[in-house]
């Protein structure tokens, strides 16, 4: 097996333990790390760092496996187990240990793994610690496969950014945020002095294939496929006076960008730990009324000398999103594909609804715009005191998209008494400003924008669910089913609401997905 390799040179043991936190941030589930080395040359330094840094926990208990052979823990993110394979009598007895089922969980972490007799996987990342001149020094190295190798040159990628950017020596703490459903993956690095900063990771993500009318999925939903979004909307945010993460360093061309940290004061983590919901959510909907009292720009240049452009909301952004709910709850409930007569007048209703909403009043649409994006900075005035950290699938399109996204938040509930006294504050605002504010046709693509968002999120859920095995979404879908069925009581919609309950009735809802 070809391999490829990269050595670090003459580490201290301060910069083994950070070298550990970055790999922490790239490794996988499946994936298994082999450590080799002679006795003390710093095997255990690196794993018991490589731990906590998965962990999340930089107090955590490592004891050594050399006489247990094996020691397992759990993480947010994966299990890990942690192999000593030195005192082992007899390469089988690894089959006992459990290594096969620790990759199907997690990671594993092996030392000596020269032991194994073969059976440690060959497609692995090794890391080799060898001494260097001075004595309390290593130089290590590291080897993967070939075809892994992007996965190296990735992490070549982002030690090089935040080298150039300062925040690359050992005294600089670097932990892995946990993320949600996003494809993206963040870190908090912290100085010595205090000092924070967010290491955004989003390399540009490849077309897929075409679905229809020779378009890929992400295409027609409009969705960012570089952090160009996030750096032109941002800065334009920032211009507006909103609270948005200052970009500290970015490489547009490898999707890394250094950005200001907000802390952990997120709208919903802050209302689970008994804070008052209603004076968070009355701040949103205060920063999302100046949000929209911006104009939204149509071509944002950027560093690089291209010009982003925002997308406006359309028919075909709105109607693939409500089809997830056909395309994967509904199979996942019922075990079958929808019928296409079914699907027919499902897009039917839709689409007079979407001709509606969409001759509306346009404004900016976040998109994400609800409690795990939303971050409360205390210490800054209105509209300021919320940090508004997901906006890169933004586009220009109907008000009442993002107002919904808060009051109807799928991860958390909002009463429908706060829900109410929410929306007549965001109504009364903006009516003060625009006299030419329709009332009654808002209350219409309030609801209408309600039910496509909790149509597409019992879709997304069930997608999260079925094929990327993350089933902890599926606790939320009581939560949307409330919601959607709040929204459809808008007489305008009867229609629709008849569709879901001859389809989808109530009797259904409750039913666990076959999953």
């Amino acid at each position: 097996m070809t391999h490829s390799a990269v050595l670090f040179p003459d580490l201290t043991e301060g910069d083994v333990s950070r070298l550990a936190q970055e790999i922490a941030f790239l490794v996988q589930p499946g994936d298994t790390l082999a450590l080799e080395g002679d006795l003390g040359a710093g095997k255990s330094t690196f794993a018991r760092a490589l731990i906590r840094a998965i962990a999340g926990d930089p107090e955590l208990e490592i004891p050594s496996p050399t006489f247990t052979l094996v020691q397992a823990y759990e993480s947010p993110r994966f299990e890990i187990a942690h192999l000593d394979l030195y005192r082992l009598s007899d390469p089988a007895e690894i089959d006992e240990l459990g290594l096969d089922a620790a990759l199907a969980r997690g990671i594993a972490i092996v030392e000596w793994p020269s032991r194994g007799d073969g059976r440690v996987p060959a497609d692995r990342l090794t890391v080799r610690f060898d001494e260097a001149a001075s004595f309390d020094r290593r130089n290590v190295s590291i080897v993967v496969a070939v075809a892994s190798a992007a996965r190296l040159n990735r992490f070549a990628a982002i030690r090089l950014f935040l080298e150039k950017a300062g925040w690359s020596n050992a005294s600089t703490a670097f932990s892995y945020l946990q993320g949600d459903a996003s494809p993206r993956r963040y870190a908090r690095l912290v100085k010595a002095d205090g000092s924070r900063a967010i290491l955004m990771d989003s390399p540009r993500t490849p077309d897929g294939p075409p679905i229809r009318d020779g378009k890929s999925y992400s295409a027609i939903a409009h969705l960012a496929e570089s952090v160009k979004a996030f750096v032109a909307i941002g800065r334009t945010l920032e211009t507006a006076g909103l609270s948005v993460p200052h970009i500290l360093a970015e490489d547009l061309a490898e999707g890394l960008l250094l950005i200001e940290d907000f802390g952990d004061e997120v709208f919903g983590a802050e209302v689970k730990k008994g804070r008052d919901q209603a004076s968070l959510w009355k701040r949103g909907v205060d920063a999302l009324v100046a949000v929209q009292s911006a104009p939204p720009l149509e071509r944002i240049p950027l560093s690089d000398g291209s010009v982003f452009e925002l997308p406006v909301a359309d028919h075909g952004v709105l109607e693939i999103e409500t089809e997830l709910l056909l395309d994967w709850y509904w199979p996942a409930l019922r075990g079958s594909p929808a019928p296409q007569s079914a699907r027919n007048e499902f897009n039917t209703l839709w689409k007079a609804i979407f001709d509606r909403v969409l001759a509306q009043r346009k404004t900016w649409l976040l998109r994400d715009f609800h409690s795990p994006n939303l971050i409360a900075l205390d210490d800054r005035k209105s509209p300021r005191d919320v940090g508004i950290i997901d906006f890169q699938d933004a586009m220009i399109g109907p008000a009442a998209y993002d107002l919904v996204s808060l009051l109807q938040d799928a991860r958390l509930d909002v009463p429908e008494d706060l829900e109410k006294l929410l929306l007549a504050q965001y109504v009364a605002a903006t009516a003060s400003r625009d006299p030419s504010f329709d009332e009654a046709e808002f209350a219409f693509s309030y609801a209408a924008l309600g039910a496509q968002r909790n149509t597409k999120i019992l879709g997304i859920f069930a997608r999260l669910a079925m094929r990327d095995g993350k089933k902890q979404y599926l606790a939320h879908l009581p939560r949307i089913w409330g919601y959607l069925e709040r929204d459809l009581q808008h007489r305008d919609l009867a229609p629709l609401r008849a569709w879901y309950d001859e389809n989808l009735p109530r009797s259904l809802r409750a039913e666990a997905l076959n999953i």
